[in-house]
């Protein structure tokens, strides 16, 4: 079972593979930047070195990097909509980098310009930005999948409805470049009940009616500290919030999710423990066959 957390890459990037060997991770996700600022410093030649290196020996792996939280796809402003373009080029160049096979993103907020509009923005942001590195030849680069991650709804972001989705990959030209990480925070509090077998199962069919199974790349293991549709962001320990355990147990035990990396994004503390016991605790779910 791939399954992981997020992984702190202070004093050094390469330093995330030892923590996630010790927190007992199969997969992980990084930032490879600082996720609160629009300038990052270029990535040396020593700084690629010792992350290689570190991945050679680690067993860790898939890997994702999560993109700047500044940026905003669905921005209505040209000054933020290229600002934001240029901070997720800037993005997917470093996991083409370090071999990263996988770059999850918000996909933004309307900011009062409607959903509609907001939909076709990104959809026009992606397809810019794909087209541009697809005839850059960089080497890499057409390795790397987007992942758009739903959202809660909370404020004006969109991709809190499985259609959101679905919209824009009908615009896209080259739809096999971007998948959908699955938060599952997230989908619970858009209003998707994952609490029961029935409602797990309804949520899984909308998905996959309005998205396909076969674009679902990536979890974030969340639990919601608010409740079902509130539409708030708000990540809580592994069966400590208003989910309760049953929808990781579902998850954890559904094959057509078996090869697929699952992260936890939970709150943390002093030296990862509850990153541990939160591992321990989606494992424990696992049913024999």
């Amino acid at each position: 079972m791939l399954i992981g957390a997020h992984m702190s890459v202070a004093g050094g990037l390469h330093l995330a593979f030892e923590r996630a060997a010790k927190a007992g991770c199969s997969a992980m996700q990084i930032f490879t930047r600082n996720e609160r600022q629009w300038q990052s410093r270029p990535l040396n030649e020593a700084e690629i070195a010792s992350w290689q290196n570190a991945r050679s020996t680690s067993e860790v792996g898939p890997i994702l990097s999560h993109d700047s939280y500044l940026i905003n796809l669905a921005s209505p402003l040209e000054e933020g909509w290229e600002k934001s373009q240029t901070a997720f080029k800037d993005e997917l160049l470093r996991c083409a980098i370090l071999g990263i096979p996988y770059l999850v993103t918000h996909a933004g907020s309307h900011v009062g310009s409607g959903e509609e509009f907001a939909l076709q923005r990104v959809a026009d942001a992606l397809n810019r930005v794909i087209d541009e590195f697809s005839e850059s030849g960089i080497p890499g680069i057409e390795q790397v999948t987007v992942l758009l991650e739903t959202t809660a709804g909370q404020g004006t972001a969109i991709g809190y409805r499985f259609e959101h989705w679905g919209t824009i990959f009908e615009k896209l030209k080259r739809p096999e470049r971007v998948g959908v990480c699955f938060d599952t925070c997230h989908v619970f509090a858009a209003g998707y009940d994952l609490t029961t077998p029935e409602g797990y199962e309804d949520t899984m069919a909308q998905f996959h009616r309005y998205i396909g199974l076969e674009k679902l790349k990536a979890f974030h293991m969340n639990d919601s500290k608010k409740g079902l549709g509130s539409r708030v962001d708000r990540h809580e320990h592994i069966g400590q919030g208003a989910m309760g355990l049953e929808p990781f147990r579902f998850i954890m035990n559904d094959v057509r999710l078996a090869e697929i990396p699952k992260v936890l994004e939970t709150p943390k503390g002093q030296e990862g423990l509850e990153d541990i016991e939160n591992l321990a605790r989606l494992r424990s779910l696992i049913e024999a066959a």
